[in-house]
């Protein structure tokens, strides 16, 4: 047997053994190697990456080390097919081969070993890049490009819109569209999605896929969770928040409403999907009402599904939804002229969202994006006491946290305050939209890595203050609450599902205290034994444990509740007054 085949009894024997002949041979391999390295240049953006010293420079490299075998392995490596993960099939056989390669004339031709090495070394690196790129393109679905402003630009106002509406409304694809208009996806990774949707049989999916990233999401075509995922126009950032439309998630829609400025109310113009939304038992009812209840504003309906054959554009058909949609959007809280602006559009084919249509010459008003750059500033105060609910939180080098900064400002190092545990924390990190800063203004969606608090010890629905205007918990407020929907009557030790900012908790109605006449606003004297559908109160409620809460008169955004029992909303309301704690 060859003593060269044999496993030697200490590897570093055999590496001096050897290294006397390969330093002989070293400044020719290193000269040989630059000679090289100066004309490659890699071409990043092509699909298909052959760079073209190979066939230029086969020649001398034969002559120079005596081994074509490597440069053709190269040439394989490059042109094959890629796998679905980055790399390529023969990535791994090629590796294999250029070390074998590199060891065979190692004893007798050292150098030339090295010169077949130093060849595969820039050949790795340039596979390297591209299997890098490959995979960032891969890792674009959870990270979306980051815009870099420049240092001295002023900083964009944010703006939180949450896409509400019924199920299959499109929603998410939207949202999707919106990301690609804008640039967040790439035209690659929506070709891979369509890809995949395509072999699912859901070709007309993969829009949404850009928002609904888990698989149990994808296979349905429901999101379930809230979506993020963020665009820049010319003045403003936007977060986009895309609520799950089934009914079955409407906690998780709430979550996402009540850190919305703007809702974006989608619905289908296609012929029964509007009408099944709009019935009794339809989320485009709930969906609205429940974003106003959220503290949401402004509200701009979406007739999506224009382009569908039952609808092609007709201008009837649009003027028949907004008929519907106008006197149930005034009766829930919003001015027609002032707070609803109506559009008609097509998710799938992103028509009328970021440029005007031939097909719908009725409408003359701005496309999607650019009414949303349009829209007036919001007035928020940075120098009231902080304020952020926690939506989120999850152990990543420490406790994250996820929300959006309601009141005040944070600032790296700063020392806040966790309610209703009264726990001391350190902000170590902040990051707004996947973008690290050191301070952050109200409205932003925020990232905090904090100190001084285990992840366990935080629950949703959390706030963070300031040390020195800590906010108000407790168990026992009284509120105003509306009737909305509820077939008997509702009696003192009914128990509901209390939604407030972001938190959930239950509560019982312990007392009914009067009711308000809905239209003078007068109390009653003698307090009410029940209250039924469409009749406004004043009760008072016992959260089963204690939650942060402000009365809506100081502090709207975390003043005012929905009441959920039997996965309907039932009431809404907004706190009047805590009631202290009898010891």
């Amino acid at each position: 047997m060859d003593v060269k085949d044999t496993a030697p009894d200490s590897w570093e024997l055999e590496e001096d053994a050897e290294a006397p002949a390969v330093a002989a041979e070293l400044p020719t391999a290193f000269a040989a190697l630059n000679v090289n390295a100066k004309p490659f240049v890699p071409n990043v953006n092509a699909p298909v990456f052959v760079p073209s010293f190979l066939q230029a420079g086969a020649g001398d490299t034969t002559a120079l080390s005596g081994a074509s075998d490597a440069v053709a392995s190269m040439e394989v490596t490059e042109t094959a097919a890629p796998v679905e993960n980055g790399s390529t099939e023969a990535d791994m056989t090629t590796e294999e081969e250029t070390w074998e390669q590199k060891e065979e004339p190692g004893g007798d031709g050292g150098g030339g070993g090295l010169e077949d090495h130093g060849d595969a070394c820039e050949e790795g690196s340039g596979q390297k890049e591209d299997e890098e790129m490959m995979e960032e393109e891969e890792e674009d679905m959870l990270k979306p490009k980051v815009v870099q402003s420049p240092p001295d630009a002023p900083k964009k106002e944010h703006v939180n819109v949450v896409f509400i509406g019924h199920v299959d409304a499109g929603k998410s694809t939207i949202g999707g569209q919106i990301m690609y208009l804008t640039g967040m996806v790439d035209k690659r990774t929506l070709e891979k999605y369509e890809r995949e949707a395509k072999e699912k049989n859901r070709e007309t999916w993969y829009l949404s896929w850009a928002l609904d990233t888990n698989q149990e999401e994808r296979d349905k075509g429901k999101t379930v969770e809230v979506g993020r995922a963020y665009f820049e126009t010319e003045k403003k950032h936007f977060t986009i928040l895309d609520a799950p439309g089934h009914k079955s998630f409407v906690p998780n829609m709430i979550g996402g409403a009540s850190q919305a400025d703007l809702a974006v109310l989608v619905i289908s113009a296609r012929k029964g999907e509007f009408e099944t939304g709009f019935e009794k038992g339809g989320q485009t009812r709930e969906h609205a009402m429940l974003a106003k209840t959220a503290g949401v504003k402004h509200l701009i309906v979406l007739v999506n599904k224009m382009d569908d054959p039952t609808v092609n554009w007709s201008l009837e058909r649009y003027e028949e939804c907004k008929e519907k949609l106008v006197p149930f959007l005034k009766k829930v809280g919003f001015n027609p002229k002032k707070d609803i602006h109506f559009m008609p559009c097509s998710g799938l084919t992103g028509a009328n969202l970021k440029d005007p249509v031939s097909e719908c010459p009725w409408y003359i008003g701005l496309p999607f994006i650019s009414h949303l750059d349009s829209l007036p500033n919001f007035t928020r105060s940075s120098d009231g006491p902080v304020r952020l609910p926690i939506v989120d939180k999850y152990k990543d080098m420490g406790t994250v946290i996820l929300g959006k900064l309601e009141s005040g400002s944070i600032s790296k190092a700063q020392q806040l305050v966790m309610m209703p545990n009264r726990h001391t924390v350190e902000v170590l990190s902040l990051l707004s939209d996947d973008v690290e800063t050191d301070d952050a203004s109200p409205g932003e969606n925020l990232k905090l890595r904090l100190k001084g608090i285990e992840e366990e010890e935080i629950l949703p629905g959390f706030i963070l203050c300031s040390p020195d205007n800590l906010c108000h918990s407790g168990r026992t407020f009284d509120a105003q609450i509306v009737i909305i929907e509820h077939k008997s009557i509702i009696c003192p030790g009914y128990n509901a599902v209390l939604h407030i900012h972001t938190c959930i908790e239950e509560v019982q109605i312990t007392a009914l205290i009067c009711l308000v006449d809905k239209k003078t606003g007068e109390k009653s004297n003698m307090r009410p034994r029940f209250v039924k559908q469409d009749q406004v109160c004043i009760a008072r409620l016992r959260a089963a444990g204690v939650i942060c809460l402000e009365t809506f008169k100081d502090f709207p955004q975390m003043g005012r509740f929905t009441l959920r029992d039997e996965g309907k909303t039932i009431a809404i309301g907004k706190v009047l007054k805590l009631v202290p704690e009898k010891d």
